[in-house]
This record gives structure tokens, sequence and C-alpha cells, in this order.
């Protein structure tokens, strides 16, 4: 029977059970949650099927809802988007529904890893999302939640207090203290961890799904904890509804997030028997389930066994036990509680060696796998299989997936089989990849092209990031197209496309040919599309190495010049630019696929969908043609190369490192690592330095107490933080003419967290007296209230006394602005102040007006005093004067090192004007005055001055004076990594001042870095100590051989801070020792260092 289109709200006036074959959801419903399970619950009384239920959703996502313990899997069916989305998706949607958890507590380490951005967005969006709060991973991490599930609210009493945390392997070990205290669970008050297994490992931060940080937790976690591993999206998200059903236990589900769970295209299937769960103990449910604790694949009369975790190995092992006879697989799917007798019964009796693949952080470590399968097999009265430990580190972890046949050897000829090499991947599948930088023109197409063909074959797509082999980040996206008819094993990415196997490659940005090495991708004889202008001058444009990797593998490339040909039909169609160039390319994929199948009016007929909101018709067809006749293939050659004296040496090519996940949000934005950013080399930024780079999160119960005070300097845009001065102390003697001080601030209770190099900005006052005497002369109440606008809040107003406004605010005695003049003569009420104000501030006043600021260097206050009948009402004064702005000066302490402080380094500004008139800096005259227990208003800015991503990049630093405030905290860093016994790179120092005993600054500490080898070698300047006169660029050409080795072959980094006067002879330094030691000319030398400051290699913070 057929009805039309209904509102829920008049559901009733059908019959009580209608006789409904299928129940389409529309996309409304899906808009507002609620909304959709009112309809749920009307098609639950229907007693429509899941099955039955269909979901019709522009934005094209598949949605899972729980109603009432039953699963419905809404899909959607419009053509717009064909690819199922990931699983990872669906395991957040599922894990956030108000229905499923009382609040969802996201720890900053997973929306590193791109799990809970989502969430986060669907909090604001659908209603039926539960609470989020926001954590970051530190010490005692997890105590609010077990704080939670112990005493609870009043609400938690009623409803209960089903908590759900997201939260990375590395996140979990820092819980794991915390979990012990966990209170037994009810089917009310449980707590469910989601573990996206996916962590950065090694010097370029690659990320890995090695679970190595969990080695020693595994033993320690309490018995009332479940502990879950999935490894196939079917799995995942099965396991992740299961964890919500085990009601007498604690769970911690991990689930594979390095590659399948984040991969489109995958079909789902509900499984979970969508009817009330039975109240059966755990080992029984999760059989009820469809599940068990162990899977065993193989030789039933294996007498090798292997013994695995449920993950990315552990796929590609069972897929090789398969094929190889005489070889077991166990896969632990239930980690805890561990089932040793369930273990026992599913291995083959006639088993002689059980190897246990463990992962763990070093390969000294025991892993936690093999003690549990040790313990289950052990007897003392009758011997058992020998029990082996593999020991495997992150990064034999990628290695392993990425080289599927090395994995495969190692398994065979753990079975004593004639090692050969397996082929994992059997099928017919077409490879597909493309190269592309983030957000360009034609980012977006390979999802695109991956969508046409969703209809008729099954598809997967991954996509990775790397944001540190260039800046602005590079794209792969990975697309397996395979026959429907082809069985349903699953394996990870790594394993079903290997390095090598492409048999289609597309190169969206001609420029990353020439910095990595991406051919090397293909497998011979395949396909390349490579998105440039050039055609036959494309050899005559790639490195050597490129060319070379493409005629070895009998490539074959073409070539299609997409912006040009767009540029021309664009405004001939009136078309976007944009959109027609990406219908170009499209066009040129599906002819190059199609190969010899291909024909201009088939590749336009398929296209018609994708081109549709661009051009159709005669239009589509004009384009189509112009595609056709604009792709070339090369001629491929090498061409001759010049004379060896006159050759570069070539630069080393780059390697793709997936050390990156993006979320796209339903708002547009895009979360790299967990942050919104402004450039992809932003995202390499917030991977470094996690703990600055954290987004703005609503408040959470944690964070109150560290919410701003609106009252605190409301005027100021930036966030500020009350710290209290704690050491005031002068390190240049007394009858010294430079008083340069340090300062420390106890930054306890207020939040405050800074990077390495990062600035302080200090609000700083002016001085009381001063104020005083000007109130006096100005004829004002200096206690008298004023109310004042917020510069930073437009319409808002505050009250304040004339006093603070003057002494914390108004930049009373800071240097005027030529409009000042000019808005100043307005209110004199003699003729002679009024003309001469207007003369200042009028173009033909500009000498004078010079030398009132550059000579004179008048304040604001001075100005009054020189023009007395200029006296604005003391409200308009302060808005015509303006803020004080902050003085910012760079941190001279590693938070890493010495916790809740923040340390700085100054030095007064002084000087005496041509009338004799004794002039201060009125942030240093503020800070040298502070006394111990005062508070300071402060924020933070960031600054270039970062140490490298790799610890063992050398560093070389140069400072002067105050200058060296960056490097003291390089070094504490550096120190305490090596005290970690963490490797770092050598590292330079360079100081320079006028005399070593009253200005060697903070001496003391770097002869202690001399000596334990913190610092590498030291180059002190004292121009003032010695006959002549020694600069720091004069001690860096002794050292230009090893600095332009640094810089050239090491990857070293410079830095050089403090005044502007020595940067060209620091510059003339280095061009000199490049050109000397390395062969570099003049010219090519100063273009290398500005290569290096593109990188960030040569960083220059000067004032």
């Amino acid at each position: 029977m057929t009805y039309g289109l209904i509102t829920v709200a008049d559901y009733s006036k059908l019959p009580p059970v209608p006789p409904i074959d299928t129940c389409f959801i529309l996309d409304p419903l899906v808009a507002t949650g609620g909304t959709a399970c009112a309809a749920l619950a009307m098609i639950i009384d229907w007693g429509v099927p899941s099955k039955s239920v269909a979901l019709h959703d522009s934005e094209a996502l598949l949605i899972v809802y729980q109603y009432q313990r039953s699963s419905y899997w809404l899909y959607s069916d419009q053509k717009k988007d064909l690819i199922i989305k990931p699983a990872s998706h669906i395991i957040e949607l599922l894990a956030s529904r108000s229905a499923t958890s009382s609040a969802v507590y996201i720890y900053d380490v997973a929306e590193q890893v791109g799990f809970g951005t989502l969430t986060k967005a669907w909090s604001s969006a659908m209603e039926s999302t539960a609470p989020v709060i926001s954590l970051q991973t530190r010490a005692g991490a997890g105590l609010s939640l077990v704080g939670r599930l112990s005493e609870g609210s009043s609400q938690d009493l009623v409803k209960g207090a089903v908590l759900t945390a997201y939260t990375t392997p590395s996140g979990l070990a820092a819980m794991v203290e915390s979990l012990s205290y966990l209170p037994p669970a009810t089917s009310s008050s449980r707590l469910i961890i989601q573990v996206p297994a996916v962590t950065t490992v090694g010097p370029s931060f690659a990320l890995s799904p090695t679970l190595a940080s969990l080695s020693a937790t595994f033993a320690i976690l309490p018995d009332n904890l479940v502990v879950l591993l999935s490894a196939t999206p079917q799995e995942s998200i099965d396991l992740a509804a299961l964890s919500y059903k085990l009601t007498s236990s604690h769970v911690v589900h991990i689930f594979d997030h390095h590659g399948i769970s984040r991969e489109s295209g995958h079909g789902f299937v509900p499984t979970l028997q969508p009817k009330e769960t039975p109240a059966l103990g755990v080992p029984e449910l999760i059989r009820w389930s469809g599940y068990q604790f162990f899977d065993y694949v193989g030789d039933a009369n294996a007498e090798t066994v292997v013994v695995l975790l449920n993950g990315p190995l552990a796929l590609m092992a069972k897929s090789i036990a398969t094929r190889t006879s005489g070889l077991g697989v166990v896969v632990v799917r239930v980690l805890r509680p561990w089932d040793g007798d369930a273990f026992k019964q599913c291995l083959p009796d006639v088993v002689k060696e059980v190897h246990v693949f463990d992962d763990v952080p070093s390969e000294v470590c025991q892993g936690s796998l093999f003690v549990d399968v040790f313990g289950s097999l052990y007897s003392p009265s009758s011997p058992g299989p020998l029990v082996r430990a593999h020991r495997v580190t992150p990064t034999r972890t990628l290695s392993l997936l990425s080289d599927p046949a090395r994995f495969s050897t190692l398994l065979t000829e753990l079975s004593h089989q004639v090692s050969a090499a397996t082929h994992l991947d059997t099928s017919s599948a077409r490879k597909l990849l493309f190269f592309s930088t983030p957000k360009s023109t034609l980012s977006p197409l390979p999802h695109t092209v991956a969508n046409s063909f969703a209809s008729t074959v099954s598809v997967r797509i991954l996509t990775d990031h790397d944001i540190f082999s260039k800046s602005g980040g590079v794209t792969a996206d990975k697309i397996v197209l395979s026959p429907r008819s082809e069985g349903t094993e699953i394996l990870p990415m790594a394993a079903a496309f290997p390095s090598g196997t492409a048999d289609f490659i597309c190169i969206l940005d001609t420029n990353l040919l020439k910095t990595h090495s991406l051919l090397n991708q293909a497998k011979s004889g395949a396909i390349v599309l490579v998105i440039s202008p050039w055609s036959s001058e494309l050899p005559y444009n790639l490195p050597a190495a490129v060319l070379s990797a493409a005629v070895e593998k009998k490539l074959r490339i073409f070539t299609i010049d997409a912006k040009g040909v767009s540029s021309g039909l664009g405004a001939e169609l009136e078309a976007v630019e944009d959109a027609v160039q990406r219908v170009v390319v499209y066009l040129a994929v599906l002819r190059l696929y199609l190969g010899k199948a291909a024909s201009e009016p088939a590749v336009r007929k398929l296209a018609e969908g994708v081109a549709k909101e661009v051009a159709q018709g005669s239009q589509l067809a004009r384009i189509s043609a112009s595609s056709w006749a604009a792709l070339e293939e090369v001629n491929l050659h090498i061409p001759p190369t010049a004379d060896e004296g006159d050759a570069k040496p070539p630069t080393p090519l780059k390697q793709f490192e997936f050390n990156a996940i993006a979320v796209d949000t339903a708002d547009g934005h895009t979360v790299v690592n967990g942050s919104k950013v402004s450039s992809w080399h932003d995202a390499a930024k917030h991977l470094l330095f996690p703990s600055v780079f954290t987004p703005p999160t609503p408040p959470s119960e944690e964070a109150e107490e560290y919410l701003q005070d609106p009252s605190l300097r409301p005027e100021v845009p930036e966030h500020t933080y009350l710290v209290t001065c704690t050491v005031n102390r002068r390190l240049t003697p007394l009858d010294y003419d430079r008083n340069v001080f340090h300062l420390e601030f106890d930054t306890v209770g207020t939040g405050l967290k800074y990077a390495i190099g990062e600035a302080l900005g200090v609000h700083g006052w002016n001085d009381e007296q001063e104020v005083f005497d000007f109130c006096k002369w100005y004829d004002v109440d200096p206690q008298r209230l004023i109310t004042i606008p917020v510069a930073a809040n437009e319409g808002k107003m505050y009250t304040r006394t004339i006093f603070q406004a003057l002494q914390q605010q108004t930049d009373l005695f800071g240097r005027p602005p030529k409009s000042f003049y000019a808005e100043l003569a307005a209110y004199a009420t003699s003729p002679a102040d009024r003309l001469a104000l207007q003369f200042i501030g009028a173009p033909e006043g500009s000498s004078t007006f010079k030398k009132l600021g550059e000579k004179d260097t008048v304040t604001f206050a001075e100005v009054l005093q020189r023009y007395p009948s200029a006296k604005p009402g003391i409200e308009t004064l302060c808005e015509m004067i303006g803020d004080i702005k902050p003085r910012h000066y760079s941190i001279a302490s590693a938070q890493s090192v010495v916790g809740n402080r923040v340390d700085l380094l100054v030095v007064t500004v002084e000087w005496t004007s041509p009338n004799g008139t004794p002039r201060y800096g009125q942030c240093t005259r503020y800070l040298a005055g502070l006394k111990v227990g005062q508070k300071v208003t402060v924020s933070i800015k960031p600054s270039v001055m970062k140490l490298p991503p790799d610890n063992m990049q050398p560093i070389i630093m140069a400072g002067l004076g105050t200058g060296a405030a960056p490097f003291r905290a390089f070094l504490q860093h550096r120190a305490l990594l090596a005290q970690q016994g963490i490797p770092v790179g050598p590292t330079y120092y360079y100081f320079g001042s006028r005399h070593r005993h009253q200005e060697y600054l903070y001496g003391e500490e770097m002869e202690a870095y001399i000596l334990d080898g913190t610092i590498t070698k030291a180059g002190l300047a004292f121009s003032r100590d010695g006959p002549r006169k020694v600069y720091i660029q004069h001690l860096m050409l002794e050292d230009a051989a090893v600095l332009a080795s640094l810089l050239k072959n090491q990857a070293g980094v410079f830095y050089l801070c403090g005044p502007t006067w020595p940067v060209p002879d620091v510059y003339e330094a280095l061009v000199g020792a490049l050109v000397k030691n390395e062969g570099h000319t003049p010219e090519n030398a100063g273009e290398f260092l500005m290569s290096l400051k593109e990188e960030e290699r040569y960083v220059l913070e000067v004032y």
C-alpha cells in the first residue's frame, strides 16, 4: 500500500498498524534530531523492520539512530553522493546520542587525530546530541570521569550517568591510574571509552596504528573494565554499539583509525539484533552479538600459530594464513577479561609453536599479550607448545604495514614453509592515486571520481595528509575500485594498495613532482596525468630522478593545461572558472581510465551528472571537445645534462609521510590535528605544540576557574591572565650603566600556557606619581568616576576613576601621532595654540612634527602642557589618546621545565631629550619597579622563534644582550630532553655584549650547559674587553665550515635575536661560510638563505 507525504504530527490519522513496505524519512526530519526520533517512535509502533527504513538526506550522511534499544540504520540513496561515510563518523554519531550517553568527554589527543570534531559540531546543530565537555590530557587525566561516576549529581541519580570519553592509546595510558578508582559499573552508571588507534611516532611525526603506549597499561587495568578491539568497519561499528549494551561493565573500545575506519565507501549491515538486550554476562553477551573472544583462521592442523591483537596487522595475518599451509592465526578481539580457556580451545590440538606479536615501545620491553598467552598455556604438569615473543615497535608496525610482502615472508618462515612472497591482494581491483595540495581548486576531484564509479563497482577511498614535507601540505587520495562480485575480504589500505602498484596517478599540482618522489607509487606501464601548462617542456622542468623513474617504469605521462582551457571557456559559458577547470580535468581522468574504450561522446555522457551544475548540452560538448584536444602525451626522454663543473648537486626528493588527519565539518571548516587553522602550514605547528595551539572550546566544568575575569582589562581584545611577580633581580652591577633584570611570574591557577619561544605581552601601567601630577595640572579629581567606551567591544562602556583610566589604560606618556595635533586644535581657546596645533597636524608641519617626535620625543601629556588652552574633557581626552599597547618580551623559560612559571629578561630603556629631560620606556620602567607579590596583567603572543620539529636537527643561536632570552628557553628544553634520554642534535650558541663581568647574561647557567654538553659549542663575544672589538659574526667566521655544513647538509636552523644592526654582518658571515665551504656563489648562497627563511630555518627576531 502506498501513502503520500505525511507529517509526523498527522501519523495518528493513519490506521494503527498501516501495511507499509518501506518507510522513507525525509531530509527535514533528520535536520532536527528530536523530530527524527519521534518519527522512529512512530515506525517502531507500526512494527516496521529496520531494513525497511530509508533516509533521503541532501547531505548524504550515513546516520545511525538508536531508539528504545533498537538500532535503525538510515542510508542515503541520493545520487549526489553514493559514497558511504567512514565508520569513524558512525562511531561518533552513535556514541554522541543523548539516548546513548549522558555526556561525552573529548580529550585533546583524540581531536588531534581527527576524532571528536564532528561530535562538537553536532552538539551545536543537532538536538539529540549529548552534552560535550573538552578536556586536556595531563597528570590525573580521567579523575573528573571517576569523580562524576563515584558521587554524581542529583540529576545523575535520577537519569543515570553513562559517560563516553574519546581518547587515544597514549591518552588512555595517561588515564590508567585514575581508572583504578572507578566504582562498580551499573546499568545507569558506567564509562565507555572510545579509542581511535593512531599515534604519532618518530621524528617525522608519522601516524601509526601501534598500541605500544598501552603495553604496560593492559596489565594494570582494573578488573571491571572490558577491552574490545576491532579492525574492519563493520566490526568497529558493531563493537561500538555493543560497548553500550554491556551494562554491567565499564568498556574500552579500540578501533583502527589509522586507515580502515577513516575510509569512505565500505558498506554496513545492522548485524546487532534490534530487540531487547538479554540480561547476560559479558562473555555470553559478546557471543550473543555474533562475535567471539578469539578468531582462529588458517590450517586446522597448523603446528605454528601466530597471535595478534585485532587490528590492521591482524587482518593481513588472517589473509596470509588462508594462503599458507601449516599456519594458523589467532586474533584477540576481547583482551579484558582474558579468557584463557577459550584461548586454548581455539588452538589446534597439534600446535607446537605459538608466536605472540606484541606492540611495545622498544625491543627491551615485554608486552602484556605475551604474558596472557604464556599464562594460559603454561602447565607445570604437562608440556605445552613453545611460546615465543615478537616485539613490534611503532616503527616496525609501520614497516610491516607498508611492506605486505615482507610481513608475508616473515609469517611463512615462522610456519617453516618454503619462503615465498604471498600477494595479499589477488583481486582485479584498479588503483587510482591523486596527489594535490589542500584547499586547491582541484582538491575535491578525487571524491568526485570515486563517486562516479560508486553505483557500478565497490569503491574505497582514503585521504591522508603530509603537513611537514611541504609548506602548505600535501594530500594523497587513494581509490580502490573492484567488482562487487568479488569476495568480502577486507585488507588495510596499505596491503590493498601497497607502494608501487598504482594503475593511474594524477598529479594535480605540478610543483609536487619537483620536490617529492611520487612516481615510485606507480606500477610499470601505469598512466600518469599531470595538470600542467607544460607538455613537451615537461622533461626539462623535472628532476632527473623523476624522469629516470618514469623511463625505467615505462610510464605513459599525459598533461593537460586545465587552467588554460577553463580560462577561455569560463567567461564564454558564463560559468565559474574553477568549476570549469574541475570538469576539464574530470573528463581527462575518465578518458585515460577508460583507455581504448573511451570516445569523446561516451566520456561526455558519463560526465553529465558531474557537470550538470556547470554546463549541459552544447556547453558541455564544447568543454569536452576542448578537454579532449588539450590532453597531450609527453614524449619521455632525459634531457642532456650540463657540464659537471656547472651542475648543482640535485636536491633529494622527499617522501610523502602520513602525519595529519583532516575533518571537514558541516559549517565549511577544515579541522586539522584538532584545530581550525588559517593555513595548512599552521597544522604543523598544531602538531608540534598541541598544548599551545589548543582550539577555543566552550568552558567545561574543569575549566571554570580559568575563565577570564571580564573586569580584567575589558578594553584588551587578547585573552589576558593575572600573574604574580615572585622574583625581580638585577643581573648587571649597580654601577653599570645598563639595568638588565630577570623577572619570574607565578602562573598557578591562571591557566596560562605558552610554547617555547613565544612572547609575553605585558600590559604595563603609567607611573603613579606622574599620573597624580598630571591630574593636578589638568585640574581633575583623580577619584572622580568616568565612563569610557570599550574599544575592543563596540557599544559597550565601563566605569573607572580618572586615576585608574590614566594609569592603567590611557597611553598618556606615549608619543602622539600627527592626527592628535589636528584633533586637539579644535579644543584650543587661544588662537596661537590653535594655529600652532593646526600647522603641526597639516602636511606643511611635517618637519616640526618630526622634530617633536624623533628628537624631542614629546609625550601626549607634554603636548597638552605646551598648548595649555587646548583642554578637552577628560573622557574625550582618553578616547583621543587611545590605549596603552602591550609590550612583548621573549619568554626566557620553557614551561616543560619550570612548570607554572614564566621568566623574562628585560633591559630598562632610558635616554635624555635635548632639553635635558630624562626619558624612560613606559613598560620597562613599570617592570623594573615591580615588587614581589605584585599582580601583572599579561597575554601570550605567538612568535617565529620555535624549535625545529626534529630534536636531532642542529640549531645555531645568536643572541645579543637580552636577545638571549628565547635561547635560554631552548637550552632548558634540550637539557630536559637529554636528561630523559632523548637524543638531541648539535647546539651552537653565540652571545654578544660589551663586558663579560658586567653583562654575561645567565652566564653561570650557560657555563653549566657547556660543561654538561647541552651546548655543543659556545661563541662568546664581549666587544669592549679586548684590544679590538669582537662581535658574534667574527666568531661565526671562525666556525664557518661547521656552520655551513649544519645548514646545508644537516637541516640545521639558524636563529638571531636582538637589535637589528648586526643583521647584515651576520648575513654576510653565513654567505661567506657557504661560498668558502659548500661551493656556492655569493648569489646562490643568498638565495639558499632566503629559501631557509621560507622553511623557517633562517629565523630573525630583531628590534
